[in-house]
């Protein structure tokens, strides 16, 4: 189980990164890098879902998991770099936007 929560954290955290990324690009007018850096994104998001959905069907199958704080905080890890991943495709709209590149 530990080794699935830092799998999570693991994922989540170059997703992360990638998304700091993505938005000093922007902010640099480097349009084409930022958005590939929010397919790096993506790509790292979907690997800590896919364990994430493992974990839920374990839980819907009857075998109940334990939650621990490590667990929870693979969970806030991940829910708050879905949160950063959207104002990120935003903050790109809007760095297109005002740099007339739209």
């Amino acid at each position: 189980m530990e080794l699935l929560n830092f799998q999570i954290i693991s994922n989540v955290g170059d997703a992360k990164s990638f998304l700091f990324e993505a938005l000093k690009a922007a902010r640099e007018e480097k349009f084409k890098e930022a958005e590939k850096f929010i397919e790096n994104a993506d790509e790292s998001l979907l690997k800590a879902h896919e364990i994430h959905i493992k974990l839920l069907n374990q839980e819907t199958q009857g075998k109940p998991i334990d939650i621990s704080l490590l667990l929870m905080h693979a969970e806030d890890q991940m829910m708050s770099t879905e949160l950063l991943r959207d104002i990120t495709n935003e903050m790109l709209l809007v760095h297109k936007k005002y740099s007339n590149k739209i």
